[in-house]
């Protein structure tokens, strides 16, 4: 029985490990991986599963995913003060399509197939080659598209028309609790949100599941409870 509950605060030590290490290490190793932080995440994964039923030697695995976790950080400063190493370790973007011309010597170092070229266009909604000016591979893996000048949406300089610019919208309630501190720093108070609600039909912000304040004068509030029922994706 003593074992199992070791294995238990020893999986729970790792879990709490590895968060630190990944906010040390910073949101790319989740959402931007490079060649580097994908091998230095699969290391400190399978150590920290090692940690959890390591009953003898806790401190040997800890030690280790301690300097996974500072070798990346020490690579990433070294990157940022190094264009030559910040190349080397996250690689160079490689211009896979240019001018009509598919650029084969790169998408042989890119290990890439025509196939999943013509894949990734149809993901960037391009289902015509013809309306792709380039097509950039980043170092993450993504393929970027510049479409043609013709092919592109038309915006507002296109008409010499200047639209209001948008501004981030705030949540001011969340799950019908005020965010107290985000309705001080948009400058609003209290009494001006219950007003807003009562205007809107609310009588309190437990009746509401989000609201969003986009710096103006719009509240745009979303109920607690609905009458319509959210329709199956399955139906006809």
């Amino acid at each position: 029985m003593s074992d199992v509950i070791q294995v238990i605060l020893t999986a729970l030590l790792s879990l709490l490990v590895l968060f630190l290490l990944t906010k040390l290490m910073g949101n790319k190793q989740v959402s931007q991986l490079n060649m580097f932080d994908y091998i230095v995440g699969i290391s400190i994964g399978s150590i920290a599963a090692e940690m959890a039923t390591e009953l003898e030697e806790l401190q040997r695995p800890a030690i280790a995913m301690v300097v996974y976790g500072l070798v990346a950080v020490g690579i990433s400063i070294w990157g940022n003060h190094s264009l030559k190493v910040r190349q080397f370790v996250t690689g160079k973007p490689l211009i896979l399509m240019d001018s009509g011309v598919i650029y084969r010597k790169n998408l042989k170092r890119a290990k890439m197939d025509l196939n999943e070229f013509l894949m990734f266009c149809r993901i960037g909604g391009f289902f015509d080659l013809n309306q792709i000016q380039t097509a950039v591979l980043e170092h993450n893996g993504t393929v970027t598209f510049l479409p043609n000048a013709l092919q592109r949406p038309a915006t507002p300089a296109d008409f010499s028309i200047q639209p209001t610019q948008e501004m981030l919208q705030t949540p001011l309630i969340l799950d019908g609790c005020v965010l107290a501190e985000n309705l001080k720093k948009s400058g609003r108070d209290r009494t001006w949100l219950e007003r807003q609600l009562h205007d809107k039909g609310y009588h309190a912000p437990g009746e509401v599941l989000l609201a969003l304040w986009d710096g103006s004068s719009q509240l745009s509030l979303y109920p607690m409870k609905t009458k319509k029922e959210a329709r199956d994706l399955q139906d006809k």
